[in-house]
This record gives structure tokens, C-alpha cells and sequence, in this order.
């Protein structure tokens, strides 16, 4: 059973959900996870909510559980402060604190990580998820969104922080591109072996 907690503090109402225990609603769970030999988790961080999009077509994909990267002091919604705070977190390799956990990452053998390309580069938080779990033998699939950057040097970043992995071709959409990229993400997930073609 896949259970997700606060990190901050225990909850004290957790809805359980079809083979999930999840707070918050972070965590939601599909019973076809994937192909029988695949145990899928779709994390992400969101900041602007493209990055979601894209997480929510992947699942619809491929099945398996989502799980969104929230920290527990969110990001500003300028765009200007939060474009200087993500660059003083990068120059500094600042770790945020998440607000939830997924308890049994053991039971995943496929994870897709996806975020906003922050400075060329997967953001903290992302960075913050990658480092709390053993991801060792584990396959990690990178997806991001962005303006311009693609997916800038995040995936040799997520391999620095994953050595044990097998990390797949990612895949990169331009922000202004979510709401129209489902056959990308469905050629993408074929590609990199995730999906049949019907």
C-alpha cells in the first residue's frame, strides 16, 4: 500500500483512496499502474501549474500513482522574486523542505520526475525529492516544461544526484505548449518503452 504523510506533521484525517493513504489530496492512485512489470510514480513540482498539466497526461499514459512536490513555504507568486529566489537557491544547492512524503518509494521501479526548467536546471525542490529517497536500481523517466531552455543540463543534474539509476530520454515542452501535448507525451512514453501503441 502506497502511503503518503505530512512531513511536518502527522495528519490526523487521511483519506484512504484505492491502495493509497494520502493528506492533503497530494497523492492520487490508479490500480492499472503501468505494465505488470512496472510500478509507476509520477512526481512533479509545479509552480505555474504547466509542469501539472503535463504530469496529469503522462498518468493518463501510463497509469500508476501521482504525487505532487509542494514545499512547505511556497514559492512567490511574483515572477521577478520568484525568478531571484530560485537563482539564490541554485547558487547556494538550498534544499526546501517538503510538505509530504511518499512512505513506501521502495514499491516504485519507475518513476517519472517532471518540473520547471529553473536556470537551465531541475529547481530545488525537485532537487530536495531526489535526495530524501534511494532511487538505486530504480528508472527514472525526466519530463519538463519551459520558455526556451528545453531541458538545459537537468538531466545530467538528476544523474549527478541518482548514479544508481537508469535515467531515459526526457522529454521537454514549452510552457505555452501544455494544453496541446498530449500525442508528444504519448509518442514520448512510447519511445522511451512506458507505453504500447495501439
Amino acid at each position: 500500500m502506497t502511503k503518503v504523510k505530512e512531513a511536518s506533521a502527522p495528519s490526523t484525517n487521511p483519506r484512504k483512496g484505492r491502495g493509497i493513504e494520502v493528506t492533503e489530496s497530494k497523492v492520487k492512485s490508479d490500480n492499472t499502474s503501468g505494465t505488470r512489470e512496472n510500478n509507476i510514480l509520477v512526481a512533479y513540482f509545479s509552480h505555474s501549474g504547466n509542469t501539472r498539466v503535463i504530469a496529469n497526461q503522462i498518468r493518463e499514459s501510463v497509469g500508476g500513482d501521482i504525487y505532487e512536490i509542494v514545499t512547505i513555504d511556497p514559492y512567490p507568486t511574483d515572477y521577478d522574486e520568484v525568478v531571484e529566489q530560485a537563482r539564490k537557491e541554485l547558487r547556494e544547492d538550498y534544499r526546501p523542505k517538503l510538505k509530504t512524503k511518499v512512505e513506501n518509494m521502495e514499491s516504485y521501479n519507475v518513476v517519472f520526475v517532471g518540473y520547471p526548467d529553473w536556470w537551465g536546471t531541475i529547481p530545488r525542490p525537485a532537487a530536495t525529492f531526489l535526495s530524501e529517497y534511494d532511487f538505486s536500481r530504480k528508472t527514472i523517466a525526466p519530463f519538463c516544461t519551459h520558455e526556451g531552455s528545453r531541458l538545459g543540463r537537468s538531466v545530467t543534474d538528476i544523474r549527478e544526484l541518482c548514479p544508481q539509476s537508469t535515467i531515459l530520454d526526457g522529454l521537454a515542452v514549452r510552457g505555452r505548449n501544455v494544453k496541446k501535448a498530449q500525442n508528444e507525451v504519448s509518442e514520448w512514453v512510447y519511445r522511451i518503452g512506458m507505453k504500447k501503441r495501439k
